[in-house]
């Protein structure tokens, strides 16, 4: 009879980790920062039906990267939870907090589980609150731990040289032309420093928008209106001498 092999507990969760890591590093970048008047999501995306931004509730927005399926398992899961909570408590009861721990809670289960493979995924949650300071975002890795963010986070691909390059920029109180203008700079820089043009077409956009009258604050920036903001953003980094650019 042969003697079975014995991997260390530690051993094991450091394998699963790395083996999510890798799987979520091979999926293209995403951004969410904030801006004056809410919350952007900015990330690369060349397909137009299969989406990395979704809205979850009113002011709350979803971002992911890695495995498609796994992360629209999610966040399916998690408008469940939002329409079930605000139907049968309140609206407000519906918070980015809650949802982002009953995020960490199936992530946590599923990765601890012996019997299935982690997911590959790393999500964001945000909510855009009545002022800036009142904005919450959260990310929650594939071990299903949670990170209150501010300011600015990465997620997928390269997100660590991402970070640290939203991190030397990123400003409170920019437009929204600003922060997408910082948001696709930071996107092109490839791992070896290298610079690449994304063009509008392959770039998916949201916004949490504080400003928006009705209950539901979010909303996709595409077409011509994402050209023009693109256009606003270079006209305000670069501005010229030959008048105003409306």
């Amino acid at each position: 009879m042969s003697t079975p092999f014995y991997v260390s507990p530690q051993q094991a969760m450091a394998d699963r980790a790395e083996y999510a890591r890798k799987g979520i590093a091979r999926g293209r970048s995403l951004v969410v920062l904030q801006y004056a008047d809410g919350i952007v999501f900015v990330g690369e995306n060349p397909s137009r039906a299969l989406h990395k931004f979704s809205e979850i509730y009113d002011r709350i927005g979803f971002a992911a990267a890695g495995k498609y399926n796994e992360y629209e398992n999610l966040r399916i899961g998690g408008v469940r939870y939002a329409d079930l909570r605000g139907y049968t408590y309140d609206r407000g009861d519906v918070t980015a907090r809650g949802l982002a721990n009953v995020y960490a809670q199936t992530l946590g289960t599923i990765f601890s589980s012996v019997g299935e493979k982690p997911y590959e995924v790393e999500l964001v949650v945000a909510e855009v609150g009545e002022t800036p300071e009142q904005d919450q975002i959260y990310r929650l890795p594939h071990d299903g731990s949670i990170v209150d963010e501010h300011g600015s986070v990465a997620v997928g691909g390269n997100a660590e040289q991402i970070s640290g390059y939203l991190d030397q920029r990123h400003r409170d109180g920019m437009t929204l032309a600003e922060a997408l203008k910082l948001a696709v700079q930071a996107l092109s820089r490839d791992t070896n420093g290298s610079e690449r043009e994304i063009p509008a077409e392959r770039l998916e956009v949201a916004v949490l928008d504080r400003t928006r009258p009705q209950k539901r604050k979010f909303k996709r920036i595409e077409g011509r209106a994402l050209v023009r903001l693109l256009e606003a953003g270079s006209a305000d980094a670069e501005p010229t001498s030959g008048g105003d650019v409306e």
